[in-house]
């Protein structure tokens, strides 16, 4: 073979090739040819534990490495090891530690018995490489010269003490018993549960919005503030007198643009108005922040709450964003100023995932080629290269998608640079041909997963669905990192032939990525039919046809918008009849009629009905038309649900009418605010504070006799405090009322219905405690509906009496409490018996002296007219 025919050839090169590399190694000199020794730098590793001690079952967090410190971010040791000999003798170890560049890091451990752990770190040695350079000594030393080992270590044996009982973190702060306003204290974590932000700026389809758990459970009003001239407009000499005046209905809309982002609420009067205000308020207290003309005259197009974790911060910042064509503007919603720019933002699809970081997704139907972009990667570089590590630092700055040249003056100049390059993080193809309807069939986008921990990781999937009288196609396209269009499914069903011997009329209706649906509805025979969104199949329909008025209104227009939550699909229309199905199989679950009892709309003997949102379980729906017939109807109902039962939480009718043209209600911080078609103003409604008063008697009170406390139970909610009209009507303050009067008592206070005379007010518990510290009764009453109570009793023994009365709250209040301090004397009898008896004494000794001188002067008298006989 050939390979063995020239071994012996190849033999003698290399036995050549060797003595001549000897022969030249001996005519060096000593100190060259043998090789020196590497440098090596000593080392000292640590371990640390937090907390210890710690309660079994409980994790702890190591903190292990080596002092020494590396240059740069990216760098860290690597092969660090953690042994732990456990009570019972048993060893764990943690392998394959790598540190950051501060030298150390942290490691997680769960201790599963009691007793003492000997734990104790190893660092392996190393050399010092181009990707791995440290200092020598303090941070800002030569570094190191390459090939430099540094030496294993152990740290000390570190003793972790393990005990039965868990050891207490840190208490959870309770929710809120008072009304609260932001700033909210950093470290009332749990709060975040009652705060929420709506960052879409337009009309959106009915959403789910997380957090606001106190999401409002009656209609109690908050604040109002006037957007235009609105309500009746009278002119009782016209024939038009029961007329109101435009508040925006067809093609007008008022309040279109608006938006909740940290408890500020920013919104427009109408987007055609020049020139065009924004109005910035506190959310929970109606006071203005700022109002001012954004750019020339535009419109905000979202808001975004960024999230950072760079290594230099950590952070959460704020925005809203004005797009103008491919230029996006940034602007601060605490005080309406511009931030920083980004021009030339590729076309796409916006995406954001669950840290608020913005992308682009591109997807040519022409070409089959995508790409996904971030903004984050474009404005701040992770990595050596960036300008700022670990920072974010955008303010006052433009950005060019097309170039990473921030010079405002040469944004003009469009050549691709490395860091709109950069910005690309996914660029990749897909199969168009399994796409069918491309573009224009994209139901539902999902993108998520990414982190600064983690830029190379992320998921999501592009869900697409056509329809006709005669298929339903579905597809999927997969966004994860690695997987970028990827078919996930393309399926074809094929729909009954009825539909096209029908000519039934289909509209997409919604769809949830989260539970797995898409919806598709034929609104000639009122039914649905389901498809997932996993796999793309046929799941149910059609269902039972609903009210036949619920066919009126367009879906895509938001006339009728149906909606997908927590495994259930929620519908209604223009009928007012309201239906939640059962996503798994398409069965009705409950049921309700919005009932117009004076027959006021004249389509339906029902409210036409839309969903605003649901947030905290709590299902909200408003009345709206088209185009409201003048004089509008009365009475329009607004409801809220829970959303799993059905169950009616509360009403109001004649409160709160929506609008089909303008913006709807919309939630935040656990307040919603909406405009009020019936008199152009924005409310406010939420939970609101209270405030209770308790007197005593102004006379002196004696032991054993009645005594009656009293006082008043106030609303102290923004409005009450601060609104003219409510001032001059309410002198004395606005009585707070019960739950159950709630609806009737708002309309009466901010619309000057008629009062209604069987409001109650709340209840008030009444505490006495003795003179002996001892409580003597507790007791409840009630105010009435001027805010007044009272209450009768009689103390038992004398000296100070302290009176708690308390209003403990209700779901349209926080609760309010006082005191106050009574004294009780003894009966003013009981005092004066001895000084009576002191009294009878001495006028007895009196009566006997004054005997005694009369029968003296009778005798004397006597033996003188004696004498003189």
């Amino acid at each position: 073979m050939k390979t063995w025919k020239n071994k012996t050839k190849i033999s003698t090169i290399t036995l050549t090739l060797i003595l001549t590399i000897s022969a030249i190694l001996v005519a060096l000199p000593a100190t060259i040819a043998q090789q020196e020794e590497p440098e090596t730098w000593k080392t000292y590793a640590f371990l640390g534990a937090v907390p210890n001690p710690v309660g079994k079952d409980q994790t702890v967090l190591f903190h292990v490495g080596i002092f020494q410190q590396l240059v740069s971010t990216g760098m860290g040791w690597e092969g660090l090891s953690i042994t732990i000999e456990k009570p019972d003798g048993t060893t764990d170890t943690i392998s394959g530690i790598r540190t950051d560049s501060t030298g150390g890091t942290g490691k997680t451990y769960t201790p599963d018995q009691v007793g003492t752990y000997y734990c104790q770190a190893h660092f392996p040695a190393q050399e010092i490489t181009e990707t791995k350079r440290a200092p020598a000594g303090a941070r800002r030393a030569p570094l190191l010269p390459i090939g430099t080992v540094m030496e294993a270590s152990s740290s000390d044996i570190l003793e972790l003490v393990v005990q039965e009982e868990p050891i207490e973190y840190y208490p959870d702060n309770p929710l809120p018993s008072e009304y609260w306003t932001r700033p909210i204290d950093a470290q009332l974590r749990s709060w975040s549960r009652i705060t929420g932000n709506w960052l879409a700026a337009t009309f959106t389809a009915p959403t789910v919005v997380p957090a606001n758990e106190e999401a409002p459970e009656t209609a109690h009003i908050l604040w109002t503030k006037p957007l235009t001239m609105g309500g009746l407009a009278g002119a009782a000499e016209t024939d038009y007198q029961e007329w109101s005046f435009s508040h925006g209905d067809a093609y007008e809309g008022k309040w279109t643009n608006r938006l909740i982002i940290d408890g500020i609420l920013i919104y427009c009067h109408r987007t055609n108005d020049r020139p065009l205000y924004y109005t910035a308020l506190d959310i929970r207290t109606g006071e203005e922040l700022w109002n001012k003309v954004l750019l020339d005259n535009r419109t905000i197009a979202f808001g975004q709450n960024l999230v950072w974790q760079g290594y230099n911060h950590h952070a959460v910042y704020p925005y809203f964003w004005v797009t103008v064509s491919s230029d996006w503007y940034a602007f601060d919603p605490y005080t309406g100023e511009w931030e920083f720019t980004v021009k030339n933002v590729p076309a796409g699809t916006t995406l954001t995932d669950d840290q608020g970081w913005l992308y682009r997704l591109g997807l040519d139907f022409e070409t089959g080629e995508g790409y996904i972009w971030s903004m984050v990667d474009l404005i701040e570089p992770f990595g050596e290269d960036s300008p700022v590590p670990g920072s974010w630092l955008p303010a006052g700055s433009f950005y060019g998608a097309r170039r990473d040249t921030y010079d405002a003056a040469e944004m003009e100049n469009d050549t691709l640079t490395e860091a709109a390059q950069r910005a690309y993080i996914a660029e990749f193809t897909f199969p168009v041909d399994q796409c069918p309807g491309g573009s224009g069939v994209i139901r539902a986008t999902e993108f998520g997963g990414r982190s600064q921990a983690n830029l190379d990781v992320w998921n999501g999937k592009v869900f697409g669905l056509q329809y006709s009288t005669t298929e339903i196609n579905t597809w999927a396209i997969s966004l994860e990192a690695g997987k970028e269009g990827t078919m996930l499914f393309s399926e074809t069903w094929h729909a009954p032939a009825e539909w096209k011997e029908g000519n039934l009329e289909i509209e997409f209706n919604a769809v949830s990525l989260e539970d797995g649906a898409a919806i598709i509805w034929t609104k000639d025979t009122l039914e649905y039919y389901a498809f997932s969104t996993d796999n793309g199949k046929y799941m149910w329909g059609p269902t039972e046809g609903e009210y036949y008025m619920n066919y009126y209104g367009w879906t895509e227009l938001g006339e009728r918008p149906p909606f997908i939550w927590n495994g259930k699909l929620y519908s209604t229309g223009a009928g007012g009849h309201i239906y939640c199905y059962d996503l798994t199989n398409g069965k009705v679950l409950w049921t309700y009629l919005a009932e117009d009892p004076y027959q006021e709309y004249l389509f339906a003997n029902y409210w036409w009905q839309f969903f605003l949102f649901i947030a905290d379980g709590k299902l909200y729906s408003a009345h709206m038309e088209h185009s409201a017939i003048e004089p509008m109807p009365r009475g329009a109902s607004f409801y809220c649900f829970n959303a799993t039962t059905g169950d009616l939480i509360w009403q109001a009718d004649s409160l709160f009418r929506s609008t089909r043209w303008g913006g709807r209600a919309i939630i935040g911080d656990s307040v919603i605010v909406g405009m009020d078609t019936y008199d152009n103003r924005l409310y406010a409604v939420g939970k609101g504070q209270s405030a209770l008063t308790v007197e005593k008697p102004q006379v002196v009170v004696t032991q054993g006799s009645a005594v009656t406390l009293h006082g008043t139970v106030m609303d102290v909610s923004p409005g009450c405090l601060s609104d003219t009209n409510l001032q001059i009507r309410f002198p004395n303050g606005v009585p707070a009322v019960s739950d159950a009067s709630m609806s009737d008592w708002m309309l009466y206070v901010y619309k000057n219905f008629e009062r209604p005379a069987d409001a109650t007010g709340v209840p008030v518990k009444i505490e006495v405690i003795d003179p002996d510290g001892e409580s003597e009764l507790v007791d409840t009453t009630t105010s009435d509906s001027y805010g007044n109570w009272a209450y009768a009793f009689c103390p038992e023994k004398t000296g100070t009496y302290t009176v708690v009365a308390t209003f403990e709250g209700s779901k349209a209040y926080y609760g309010s409490t006082q005191t106050t301090y009574l004294t009780v004397a003894e009966p003013v009898g009981d005092n004066l018996s001895g000084v009576e008896s002191s009294i009878s004494t001495l006028t007895t000794y009196i009566l006997v002296i004054l005997v005694l001188v009369v029968i003296a002067l009778a005798i004397a008298v006597y033996l003188l007219l004696k004498s003189r006989k």
